[in-house]
């Protein structure tokens, strides 16, 4: 595979299916925010339950986020940022790019072996996930730096889906462009928003309380 294609892959696979991924994760996470753990719970339960859970995770999740966060990384160690010279929008949306994109892949990483690691050695279950997440919202420091991955990873999603509707011709002409930044910025908004919403709900006492119940039932049981 030349450059010219794995750019092209790398750029696919950062909207489909990541990026899809990405939206669903938004909106099951938000869950939290409007129903507490019984919402959030059962969104995660609700995809756990798909057939061949495992099989869809690496084909659909694992194995596109490490080619794509990998090219990513030689993508952003390639840049050649021009903004000492051309102070234009697209200069610095090009350079938060690569940032972003570097941040995003560390925080998400991170993420991963916080939970669906923790989840695969048996360590937690899906259940006390949002007593996870609790645990780190609840320590300053974590949520800050969980602050900035999810920022980043929003940007970095919204920005690179308008770069992905140019490079691959479905924007041409300079009014087109215009009004998929503005939709792809105003998504950037929305997303964004939608998890630190979560991360905020994440802060209730009842993700902890949830959590402490289940261990309480299956130290009765055990």
């Amino acid at each position: 595979m030349n450059g010219y294609s794995s750019r092209k892959l790398h750029s696919l696979l950062g909207v489909i299916p990541l990026g899809l991924f990405f939206i669903e994760h938004a909106l099951t996470n938000f869950g939290a925010f409007e129903g507490g753990p019984e919402r959030f719970n059962a969104g995660v339960k609700l995809l756990n339950d798909l057939p061949l859970i495992y099989v869809l995770e690496w084909v659909l999740i694992y194995l596109p986020l490490l080619y794509h966060g990998i090219f990513g990384l030689y993508i952003a160690y390639q840049a050649k940022p021009n903004n000492g010279r051309f102070q234009y929008s697209r200069n610095w949306r090009y350079l938060f790019q690569r940032i972003t994109g570097v941040i995003t892949f560390v925080y998400i990483v991170w993420h991963l072996y916080e939970t669906r690691i923790q989840v695969m050695l048996g360590n937690v279950t899906h259940e006390e996930l949002g007593g996870v997440m609790h645990n780190i919202m609840t320590q300053p420091g974590l949520f800050v730096l969980y602050l900035i991955g999810v920022v980043s990873a929003s940007f970095h999603f919204a920005n690179g889906l308008w770069s992905f509707l140019v490079s691959w011709g479905i924007t041409v002409g300079p009014r087109a462009q215009r009004v998929s930044s503005y939709v792809c910025m105003t998504l950037f908004v929305v997303v964004a928003l939608l998890f630190v919403l979560s991360m905020v709900a994440f802060r209730r006492a009842e993700f902890q309380e949830a959590t402490v119940l289940l261990d309480t039932v299956k130290s009765v049981f055990s």
